[in-house]
């Protein structure tokens, strides 16, 4: 029996602060979207960076360049082992640190706030999320769905919240989908909470990222994204008892429920027969 839960939220005494925020200045979306954008960010500004502070050293490089034995430019030059003066008391320095401080402090905040979006729900969406739960066991997953429908294939429908609740029948793995930049600890005896929302409809692969035994790297599953209504007709023919591997053995019996019947049958109208 699960008692006990581990929550993957803990920067909710800070939630309150990110509310206001969702205007446009924190990233809003899928966890995939709003990776892709801090990725993009730092890309972007770690590239500016780089351009203006090697293109002022080349700058200056080339404006102090040594000039043998050429007429005096009026360029006045420091010489090997002289203090340089004249900077305006430190004035360039201080606003240089400052502005340095102010970027970095910026993109900090900016970037804490987007990382507590991702561990929170949104709670429009929420309320009309799809609830799986998911069990991890040597070396496999099974998918639980809110009707008892167990599979092997985590199917679900495009464009939609999925919250997962993640454990484990027996030692600790780690389930995750790398195309949904996803990923959350499966621990025996407590749950684990998380949640993405595809909006590309495929066939993605969920692995566990946690080794876990000999059959670590055979430890993957199909996540199958489907349009809406393809989803919902799927769904509305499973039951408790319709799961991936129930329903071979479901036929198997019900054909060998009907094979008996037939033979108890046959061997009836012998019976009557010979009497």
């Amino acid at each position: 029996m699960i008692d006990d839960e581990v929550s993957m939220y803990p920067m909710v005494p800070f939630t309150a602060l990110v509310v206001p925020l969702q205007s446009g200045i924190v990233p809003d979306g899928g966890r995939d979207e709003i990776f892709q954008l801090i990725f993009t960010v730092f890309l972007v500004l770690g590239t500016t960076v780089g351009v203006v502070v090697i293109g002022y050293m080349l700058y200056n490089g080339y404006k102090y360049r040594d000039r043998g034995d050429q007429d005096d430019d009026g360029i006045d030059r420091p010489e090997l082992g002289e203090l340089p003066e004249g900077g305006g008391g430190g004035r360039k320095l201080a606003l240089s640190l400052l502005l340095s401080a102010a970027i970095v402090i910026s993109l900090i905040t900016w970037t804490y706030f987007a990382l507590v979006d991702v561990e929170r729900t949104q709670p429009a969406e929420a309320e009309n999320a799809l609830n799986v739960q998911v069990e991890g066991f040597q070396f496999g997953w099974a998918f639980v769905y809110p009707n008892g429908n167990t599979s092997d294939t985590l199917r679900v429908p495009e464009d939609r919240m999925v919250k997962l609740t993640v454990t484990s029948r027996d030692v600790f793995h780690n389930f995750g989908i790398p195309a949904f930049k996803m990923k959350t600890d499966a621990i025996p005896g407590q749950t684990t909470d998380t949640w993405f929302r595809p909006n590309e409809t495929g066939t993605y692969q969920a692995q566990c990222f946690e080794l876990c035994g000999a059959g670590h790297s055979a430890m993957n599953a199909n996540v199958s994204v489907m349009e809406s209504g393809a989803y919902e007709q799927w769904y509305a023919n499973t039951t408790p008892a319709n799961t991936t591997s129930g329903n071979a053995t479901g036929n198997n019996t019900t054909a060998t429920d009907a094979s008996a019947t037939a033979d108890n049958a046959t061997a009836a109208n012998n019976g009557t027969t010979a009497a």
